[in-house]
C-alpha cells in the first residue's frame, strides 16, 4: 500500500516549509527512516524521513517550493502503485519516474525582467504603495498609476503582483540572473512555475566587429559577475522582521557603561578553577546574561510583551539572545533564567547556540522571549542601536569592554568599562524606568560576586 511522506509541522508557529533538496529522487530505493528531502523554515532546517521502506514513487513538489505544513510532499510504495488519492489537491503534475523521462515542453519566452542595476524613474507613489512593493520585491518602474495626476497607489501594486506569473522564490531569481526563461505556466500547485520548469535561454546575438580594431595595448574587458541569491528562509524573515519593527515601534536608546573590573576579575578566576567545577568554559555574556535575569524581576515594565492593546508583564524571565549563523541572524531563548544558576545558564546558552549553528534548533526554542540582549563586543564594537524584536519591549546591547577615564582622589584612572545600550518601545516604556533598570544592571555588573551570593 502506498504511503504519503508529510510536510511536518515544526512548532506552533510555523505554516509553511521550503523544500531545499531532494535526497531521494523517483524510482530510488528508500528504507524506513531515510532521508529523502531537506526542509528550510523561517527559523531552521530539518530532513524529512520516510516512514516506511519501499520506492520513491513521486514528487509532488519541486526543490524552492514553499509548501504548507502536513501536506503530502511524496509518496512511497511498490513501483507501479497507484497513488492518485495521496496526490494533494491543487498540486501540480507529480515528479516521476516515467515523467522525469519525458521531454518538458517548450518554454514561451518570459518578458524581459527588471535587474537591480536598472535605473528606476521618478514617479509618485504612495508610503503604502512602496512598502508593499519593497516588501514583495517588485520594482515599480513603469507601473501605471491609477492615483492622483497618476501616483502609484497600494492597489496599483496588488494588480501588478497578481498579474506576475506565479513562481517560487528558486525561480524568479534564475530568471532574473537572464539565464533561464520560465513557460506561462509551471508544473507546481495551481500552475506555480518551478526550476524543473525552466528553459535555458538562448545565447545573445553574437556583436558585430567594429569598424576600427582597437588599439593592441588596450586592456581587455572585464566581466562583471553578479551572483543573485533568493531572500527566502531566515533572511526573508529577518529583513520582514526588522523593517516591521522599525516601521510599527517607537525605538528610543539609552547608553550607559559599566565598570567592568569584577567581570574581568572574576571571569578569570572562572578559567583558572577546576575543571571538575565545569566552570572553565562560563564566559563575560553569560555573566552579563545572569546580571540580566537578575536584574529584570525588578523592572516588570521591561520584561513585558506588547500587542497593540495590551501590555503583559511576565514574572519569569525567558531571556533571549542573538546568534550569529551563516543563515542569518537567530535568537534562541533560555527558559526562566532568572531561576538558573550562573552554570546552568552558561551551560544552556552554549547548547542553544550550538543548536543554532548546525541548524538544529527547534521553532519552539526560539519561541516566547520576554527580553533579548544582544552582544557585538566580541567583534569590537563599543556602541550601536539594537533594534526591537516585537512584541517584546526592550531589548540590550552590548559592547565591547574599553578603558575610560575615570576621575579619583588622585587625579585621572583609566578603568575598563562594558558599554550597554538600551532601547526601549517609547509607546510602552518611558525614558525614567529604562534609565533605572541600566542603572541598576550596571551596579550589578560592577558588583557581579554580590549578585552571585543573592
Amino acid at each position: 500500500m502506498a504511503t504519503a511522506i508529510v510536510m511536518p509541522k515544526l512548532g506552533n508557529t510555523v505554516e509553511s516549509s521550503i523544500i531545499v533538496r531532494w535526497q531521494k529522487q523517483p524510482g530510488d530505493a528508500v528504507s524506513a527512516g531515510d532521508s529523502v528531502c531537506e526542509i528550510e523554515t523561517d527559523k531552521a532546517t530539518m530532513e524529512v524521513e520516510s516512514p516506511v521502506a519501499g520506492t520513491l514513487l513521486a514528487q509532488f513538489f519541486g526543490e524552492g517550493e514553499d509548501v504548507p505544513v502536513m501536506i503530502n510532499i511524496a509518496v512511497v510504495g511498490a513501483p507501479g502503485e497507484d497513488f492518485a488519492s495521496l496526490r494533494p489537491a491543487g498540486a501540480g503534475a507529480p515528479a516521476t519516474p516515467s515523467a522525469s523521462a519525458t521531454a518538458p515542453p517548450a518554454a514561451v519566452p518570459a518578458a524581459p525582467v527588471e535587474t537591480p542595476q536598472s535605473e528606476p524613474q521618478r514617479v509618485g507613489i504612495s508610503p503604502r504603495a512602496r512598502h508593499l512593493a519593497e516588501r514583495k520585491g517588485m520594482p515599480t518602474t513603469g507601473l501605471a498609476g491609477s492615483g492622483p495626476g497618476g501616483r502609484i497607489i497600494e492597489r496599483d501594486v496588488q494588480a501588478a503582483l497578481e498579474a506576475q506569473p506565479r513562481m517560487t522564490p528558486l525561480a524568479r531569481s534564475m530568471v532574473a540572473s537572464g539565464d533561464f526563461v520560465a513557460p506561462p505556466t509551471g508544473s507546481g500547485a495551481g500552475g506555480r512555475i518551478t526550476t524543473r520548469d525552466l528553459q535555458p535561454a538562448a545565447p545573445a546575438p553574437a556583436a558585430q566587429p567594429l569598424t576600427s580594431a582597437a588599439p593592441a595595448s588596450a586592456a581587455a574587458p572585464v566581466e562583471d559577475l553578479v551572483e543573485v541569491l533568493p531572500v527566502r528562509g531566515t533572511r526573508k524573515i529577518i529583513a520582514e522582521r526588522m523593517l516591521a519593527s522599525m516601521q510599527t515601534t517607537a525605538q528610543l536608546t539609552l547608553d550607559m557603561p559599566a565598570d567592568a573590573r569584577a567581570l574581568q576579575e572574576y571571569r578569570k578566576q572562572l578559567k583558572a578553577s577546576s575543571e571538575a567545577l565545569g566552570l572553565q568554559k562560563v564566559t563575560i555574556n553569560d555573566l552579563v546574561l545572569l546580571a540580566v535575569s537578575r536584574t529584570l524581576p525588578q523592572f516588570p515594565d521591561l520584561n513585558a510583551l506588547f500587542t497593540g492593546d495590551s501590555i503583559a508583564q511576565h514574572r519569569s524571565v525567558h531571556l533571549g539572545f542573538a546568534v550569529d549563523t551563516p543563515r542569518g541572524l537567530i535568537v534562541p531563548v533560555i527558559r526562566h533564567a532568572d531561576r538558573l544558576s550562573l552554570k546552568e545558564i552558561s551551560r544552556e546558552a552554549r547548547r542553544l547556540a550550538d543548536a543554532c549553528q548546525n541548524g538544529k534548533i527547534t521553532p519552539d526554542e526560539l519561541s516566547g522571549g520576554t527580553f533579548t540582549v544582544t552582544n557585538l563586543g566580541s567583534l569590537g564594537v563599543e556602541h550601536f542601536t539594537p533594534i526591537l524584536n516585537p512584541p517584546q519591549v526592550a531589548i540590550l546591547g552590548v559592547g565591547s569592554i574599553h578603558l575610560k577615564p575615570v576621575e579619583d582622589g588622585e587625579g585621572v584612572a583609566f578603568v575598563p568599562h562594558i558599554a550597554l545600550s538600551l532601547t526601549i518601545n517609547h509607546q510602552v516604556v518611558d525614558g525614567a524606568p529604562g534609565a533605572r533598570f541600566l542603572q541598576a544592571l550596571s551596579r550589578n555588573l560592577s558588583q557581579i560576586h554580590l549578585l552571585l551570593a543573592l
